[in-house]
């Protein structure tokens, strides 16, 4: 009875025994759904089923076609400013403990990402004309 309410130490690598434990159940559990269906699941290859089905629409022409990279780049753009604003939490709920060199930090922080929005705007690459 006593030892089942003995503490163990956090460097002890029996404490890591149930999440290895679970891993290996996951694992498993996923390995052994796999093989369940495709085993048990249909194989039957009609032309239908091997034709492309997007929302119902019939397709046409090729998918490969050439996109303008201005899409691409207003996403990572919006992905860039969009993390910045992520950082600000973390200030935000201690900006009391962070005193005045923490305002300092954030401060500069804004400051790059200001001068990197001036850059883009600068370029162009929010311009959409051609």
């Amino acid at each position: 009875m006593i030892y089942l309410l003995q503490v163990t130490s956090a460097n002890d690598s029996s404490s890591y025994l149930p999440v290895a434990i679970q891993a290996i159940v996951a694992v498993g559990l996923i390995i052994l759904l796999t093989i369940v269906t495709h085993l048990l699941g249909p194989k039957r290859k009609t032309s239908d089923k091997l034709q492309i089905f997007a929302s119902g629409i019939e397709s046409h022409g090729d998918a490969r076609q050439p996109m303008a990279i201005k899409y691409f780049l207003t996403a990572i753009l919006f992905v860039l400013f969009d993390v910045e604003v992520i950082f600000f939490y973390p200030y935000a709920v201690n900006f009391r403990e962070l005193g005045w060199s923490g305002f300092w930090a954030v401060l500069m922080f804004v400051g790059f990402f200001l001068c990197g929005f001036i850059y883009i705007l600068k370029k162009g690459a929010l311009k959409w004309e051609d």
